[in-house]
């Protein structure tokens, strides 16, 4: 799907994660996307640890696949040389707190009407809330997820990424693209779209608002099992690793019996069904994690895979660069980046079937594009854009 959206241009305002993350994800689809940053710091991205030699590797995934230009949007120039890029641009996407863009004059009723404008914020763009800050764990935490994260008797725990700002993304990026086609198939004008980080997360709570609005049930936290479910759980190995073995189901549940060699449980009154085995999640959950703790995560798997139970080993990077599954899928890439050279990263997803991902570009330098992109879609001459940069404005 690298080329599906060649000839579209993105204009990318963001800073941290939701709104360059959809802007990149535009990008492995085939768009051309044009970071604009302030000058001088850049994106917050570029300060965040781990580092190598003071170079964060953060930015150079979140930062991969666009150009950097450098405009001060604070000043009047700098917001009439944006308004004259998105004559040139498909789409604006930003993250800024709402109101911002109208106090620099270039809110979308002042571009183009062609353009399809992306604001992504914590809370949407009306209602009480509109002005609060926030970042991923307020999403998550107004969005319904910390609390259903982690064990009953313990406080709620994050999820391991900032999943708030990567959901946001993704719908932001899936909203875009329907707007695009919209736009393009009917003539018409672009769109601008409210993504909310808190909403992304709402969406995929699963039964967890029908079940309160019909049943009066709070959902709240499991763990790694579930109550209507036995056996699953994250099980650990002899060799320090955790499987995930999800045997429910009657037929995942024979299955596994025979992996451990153990068919005297399918005898057992108290796990002949699921709603048995729910009733006595802790013994059966207690006899599956007796069994792992005496082998390797390896010879776990190999036991499940043959008799077709799923499993999972709870995945490393250093399992990840090893495993012959992500070298045949090319699920990593090697980035050339401008800084630290070649660099591997996941791939860009989803792709068509068969294709090989295409290695994104690496992260820009701090403006390194923002001659070329003003010269080549502005037609600035040198002078013009000397006399913007001792300003400051670029």
């Amino acid at each position: 799907m690298s080329g599906a959206l060649e000839g579209i241009r993105v204009l990318d305002l963001g800073t941290r994660i939701a709104a360059p993350f959809c802007a990149g994800l535009l990008g492995e689809q085939g768009a051309e996307v044009i970071k604009i940053e302030q000058p001088g710091g850049g994106d917050f991205m570029r300060e965040i640890g781990p580092f190598v030699d003071g170079y964060s590797l953060f930015w150079a995934v979140e930062g991969r696949g666009r150009k950097s230009v450098t405009i001060d949007l604070r000043a009047a120039e700098g917001q009439d040389l944006f308004c004259r890029l998105a004559e040139t641009a498909d789409v604006v996407v930003e993250n800024f707190r709402p109101g911002t863009l109208e106090r620099w004059n270039i809110a979308p009723d002042r571009l183009a009407e062609r353009l399809v404008t992306v604001r992504i914020s914590m809370f949407g763009q009306d209602g009480p809330y509109a002005l609060r800050p926030g970042l991923d764990r307020v999403g998550i935490g107004y969005g319904g997820l910390l609390n259903l994260t982690g064990y009953p008797d313990r406080p709620p725990v994050r999820v391991g990424v900032t999943i708030s700002d990567y959901l946001t993304g993704v719908f932001a990026a899936h909203a875009a693209v329907s707007a695009l086609y919209a736009r393009d198939a009917r003539r018409g004008s672009g769109a601008v779209i409210d993504a909310a980080l808190y909403g992304a997360v709402l969406r995929i709570l699963e039964w967890t608002l029908p079940a309160y609005d019909r049943l009066g049930t709070v959902r709240g936290r499991e763990g790694n099992r579930l109550a209507n479910s036995a056996p699953l759980d994250n099980y650990p190995t002899r060799d320090g690793k955790y499987v995930c073995i999800v045997a429910g189901s009657d037929a995942n549940f024979a299955r596994l019996c025979r992996a451990m060699d153990r068919p005297d449980l399918l005898n057992d009154a108290r796990f002949t069904r699921l709603a048995d085995r729910a009733r006595h999640g802790d013994t059966i959950n207690g006899i599956v994690a007796d069994w792992t703790a005496t082998l390797d995560a390896r010879t776990i798997e190999e036991r499940c895979v043959a008799h077709d139970v799923p499993v999972a080993t709870a995945y490393t990077s250093a399992d990840i660069f090893s495993d012959p599954h992500f070298e045949a899928r090319h699920d990593l890439v090697t980035v050339d980046d401008p800084v630290v050279g070649p660099l591997r990263q996941q791939a860009p997803f989803p792709r068509r079937a068969g294709e090989v991902p295409r290695a994104p570009g690496g992260a820009p330098r701090l403006g390194e594009h923002t001659d070329e992109v003003l010269t080549t879609l502005l037609g600035m001459p040198a002078g013009e854009l000397d006399a913007l940069r001792a300003k400051g404005v670029v």
